[in-house]
């Protein structure tokens, strides 16, 4: 293993913090790496808004409740963005159409790449932090804190700060129901159910549903609906 593996690894979610600041020095470095990600043909279809005023904070925690934000030292909202684009191509076009699932997963790629890079910069430096994708629940009230333009919509956030608290690495799926040679393994049910087992198991007395439920609350309805309204608003479905 090497320095960048093992800390690869070793990552699991912070969402307690101590009161410390990240100073600007540390937030441009790992800002900086984050840029460094991978991204479809260099577009760099995202950007990154800095929230530290506990104000802003608590703006956004009134829309998502998750105390990891107004703890944060830094909280970090990624946005996945086509205004820039939209701004390029008419130097060489009248006709610009972002509109559909190519130009969403572009956006959503690029800002996934990047915000790995995040946390990795972040975790390397001592710092910790949690994706909170809930913000994409509340994306037309998300959108007009932030004053989101068209062809922009919320992705996901960052919480980073100085770890207060600390769990042991969650386990993932065995690499062989993950991983195949050649072509796709399609999994059986008892494989879910053993998963269900080994996460309990970590989890302890503070599980309250277990994997394949979590499953069933997230794809076993429809799709939350300001997502959908708020992509159609800002011209990108």
């Amino acid at each position: 293993m090497t320095e960048t593996t093992t800390l690869m690894k070793s990552h699991s979610s912070v969402r307690r913090f101590k009161e410390q600041e990240i100073p600007q020095a540390d937030l441009t470095e790992i800002l900086t790496a984050a840029q460094m990600a991978s991204s479809w043909k260099n577009f760099q279809s995202y950007s990154v808004i800095v929230v530290r005023s506990q104000e802003k904070k608590a703006a956004l925690y009134e829309f998502v409740p998750q105390e990891a934000i107004r703890q944060s030292a830094a909280f970090l909202l990624f946005v996945g963005d086509l205004n820039r684009a939209e701004k390029g191509a008419k130097i060489h076009t009248d006709s610009f159409q972002p509109q559909g699932v190519e130009g969403l997963l572009i956006s959503s790629v690029d800002a996934a790449l990047a915000a790995q890079n995040t946390l990795l910069a972040a975790e390397s430096m001592g710092y910790g932090g949690v994706i909170i994708g809930l913000v994409r629940y509340k994306s037309e009230e998300v959108s007009e804190l932030f004053k989101l333009p068209d062809y922009t919509y919320p992705v996901f956030g960052i919480a980073l700060g100085v770890p207060n608290q600390r769990h042991d690495v969650k386990p993932r799926l065995p690499l062989s129901q993950m991983v195949f040679d050649e072509e796709y393994q399609e999994q059986s049910v008892e494989a879910i159910e053993a998963y269900d087992r080994v996460q309990a198991e970590y989890a302890g007395a503070r599980a309250t549903t277990t994997w394949s439920q979590r499953l069933a609350e997230q794809f076993g309805q429809a799709e939350p609906s300001s997502t959908r309204r708020n992509l159609e608003q800002k011209k990108l479905l």
